[in-house]
């Protein structure tokens, strides 16, 4: 059986309307997660959900921990991500409000840790395809139920933040033909893909960044706050969506990720590694 966690963005910090409730602490090899990880059941199944910068939002995005979340969601036996995010527009026709379902990234991090595989161990997964399809379908099928303004594709250009971009950064990103400006799917979407995990993005929009050479639509922390709250409201009545039509099985290649992804050989990998990476790795690695 597959099991769904929702990452809740900005704004969203619980999910509303769930039994049955736990809150469990996980510590992982790499860090405590972002908080206590959120089990519950609603429509007849069991969810877990975890909020991205902390129950109260004392994270930024360049310090939250993402291999322990994603660690900690695959040790609970996490099949599938969808990751709230709210995000800046790009492009004229996502306006504020607008739904975006996410399928490539760039990449304008600096400094966070991309990998699991950096001790001991390497690994390179496929990310050409950095988004599951079959559960991205699954979250454009539940997010039109509930708002026709919800975009089937776009790429995410992710910068570390937390300061927005600079007009100049804007007008570049503008060039390379991206549709929205985030600070926190990468390395998120990377370390899902490592850990075999099916990973899509439902993105909020919440301003126009600020390319628009109007300064009344600058983009300011006030006016996001305002966006964020409407898109909240959307975003959980398309995680119960979500929910009511989430398959029992997946029939996509996420689970199969490191398949031929690893390049050493177990002989030379310390015990501690092969010990921390065990529940990635240990299909692979007898």
């Amino acid at each position: 059986m597959e099991h769904l966690a929702v990452i809740g963005g900005s704004g969203l910090y619980q999910i509303e309307g769930l039994q049955n409730i736990e809150q469990i602490s996980v510590t992982t090899p790499f860090g405590d997660p972002s908080d206590k990880i959120i089990k519950g059941d609603i429509s007849g199944r069991t969810i877990f959900f975890l909020p991205r910068h902390g129950i109260n939002h004392t994270i930024p995005p360049e310090k939250v921990n993402f291999r322990a979340n994603i660690y900690a969601l695959k040790s609970l036996g996490v099949t599938r991500i969808v990751s709230v995010s709210a995000v800046g527009s790009m492009k004229e026709d996502i306006k504020p409000g607008d739904m975006v379902i996410v399928d490539q990234f760039i990449d304008r991090t600096t400094g966070r840790i991309s990998t699991f595989f950096d001790k001991d161990m390497v690994a390179h997964v496929s990310l050409a395809e950095p988004t599951c399809k079959e559960l991205s379908t699954i979250v454009y099928k539940a997010a039109v139920k509930v708002t026709p303004r919800t975009h089937i594709r776009g790429t995410y250009v992710c910068i570390n933040g937390p300061q927005f971009s600079t007009r100049a950064e804007s007008h570049l990103y503008r060039s390379w033909n991206v549709d929205v400006i985030g600070m926190t799917n990468i390395p998120e979407a990377k370390l899902a893909r490592e850990a075999e995990m099916c990973y899509a993005t439902l993105a909020l929009a919440t301003d126009y960044d600020c390319w628009r050479e109007n300064e009344d639509e600058d983009v300011n922390a006030s006016d996001v706050v305002k966006i964020i709250k409407q898109n909240v409201e959307n975003s959980k009545k398309i995680i119960l969506e979500i929910v009511r039509h989430f398959p029992e099985t997946a029939n996509c290649t996420c689970k199969n990720a490191l398949q031929f992804a690893i390049m050493t050989n177990k002989k030379v990998v310390s015990k501690n590694t092969l010990e921390n990476l065990d529940i990635l790795i240990k299909k692979y690695i007898q």
